[in-house]
């Protein structure tokens, strides 16, 4: 059976909570910035298009952007049957599993829900990889079984911020090798950074000379990126293979991108000033973290794991004071996240000081 969604137990557990009018809601990894003009521009100005279906396998110019963006951050260079679009990137999280059918999935815990309901969804035994304080929040080979089909990695971190290198990414590609079993890996959050860039799993692949990216699959997005979660704009990327089968069973999934989406989401694919100011936004908002709660600037993502005691009251106090965050133990099992809440910095400066200056007074 699936689990209920975070969203849906911390709704419930609110519920009857006297709280004031106004509620700062710093649970969801929603940017609250207005999408560029330019690709809201593109988007009407595409909209003719309406009339027509789109195709499964995408347009070429909105796959040659992606690639483009790949060559440009990660000095990659991508072939054409090496990267597919997808929807945004929940749609291809939970569907790729139903299309690999592995018996046996591991990934991060705490984690984003989708992992889970997508291993539920496929049938497959589940190895939760515990984030905690002693391992950096990241996770590592020696706490896989050995038989697992399909490892879901997920740097930087949703919800614990935490950035793995170079070399730890290397580690679990040769893994991959080795054992001829499957990686994804989810880096939506990979240009949220602020002073250095996080690395992606197929540059370890280059490093250890997996020039073919074989067993090993790329996932990003233009939501965090270019403020536009309504775009729907998300890419696979890696082994050719894979992908071929994989095109194929997404025909049957219905799940094609409208093509004014697909033009306007080439535009922001094609541009990086954008995601620029977007950075400096979000940096200004860690800024004014640590100010007022001491808490380190991360590599990347607008998250904060903040450790709190006990969650539960934690998120429940913060409520009645106007501020909504999401505890940790919502996002974990086996008592992985008790103990922290997430927070999600997605606001202007001024709602995130008075955000933030709440939850100080509840440290």
């Amino acid at each position: 059976m699936f689990e209920k969604y975070p969203f849906e137990k911390l709704n419930e557990l609110l519920e009857d909570i006297p709280h004031p009018k106004e509620i700062i809601s710093l649970t969801i990894g929603e940017p609250q910035f207005e999408t560029p003009s330019f690709i809201q521009k593109a988007l009407c100005d595409n909209s003719k298009y309406l009339n027509k279906y789109p195709k499964t396998a995408g347009e070429e110019v909105l796959k040659e952007a992606q690639r483009n963006f790949v060559k440009r951050r990660f000095q990659v260079e991508l072939k054409k049957d090496q990267l597919l679009p997808t929807f945004g990137t929940r749609e291809l999280l939970f569907n790729f599993p139903l299309f690999l059918r592995p018996k046996k999935m591991a990934f991060p815990n705490p984690f984003y829900q989708i992992y889970e309901g997508a291993a539920i969804a496929a049938g497959s035994e589940i190895n939760y990889l515990p984030l905690i304080k002693k391992n950096d929040f990241k996770p590592k080979l020696t706490q896989l079984d050995g038989d697992e089909d399909l490892i879901i990695l997920n740097s930087p971190n949703n919800p614990t911020a935490s950035v793995m290198s170079l070399d730890e990414l290397s580690e679990w590609v040769e893994y991959a090798l080795s054992k001829d079993i499957v990686i994804l890996s989810d880096e939506c959050y990979s240009e949220i950074y602020f002073d250095k860039k996080p690395p992606s799993i197929l540059e370890a692949c280059i490093r250890v000379g997996n020039r073919d990216f074989k067993n090993v699959l790329a996932v990003n997005s233009i939501s965090k990126r270019s403020s536009a979660p309504g775009l729907r704009s998300g890419f696979i990327a890696g082994d050719s293979e894979i992908l071929k089968k994989y095109l194929q069973f997404r025909t049957y999934v219905g799940c094609a991108s409208p093509l004014p989406l697909q033009f306007a989401a080439k535009v922001a694919w094609e541009d990086d000033i954008h995601v620029e100011v977007f950075r400096e936004k979000y940096k200004k908002n860690f800024e004014i973290a640590k100010e007022i709660l001491g808490v380190k600037i991360p590599q990347a993502t607008f998250y904060i794991w903040l450790e709190v005691g006990d969650d539960i009251e934690f998120t429940k106090e913060a409520y009645r004071r106007g501020v909504k965050v999401m505890p940790g133990r919502f996002m974990g099992r086996g008592g992985i996240g008790e103990g922290y809440v997430r927070v999600a910095l997605v606001y202007d400066e001024d709602k995130t000081k008075r955000a933030l200056k709440i939850l100080k007074e509840l440290l």
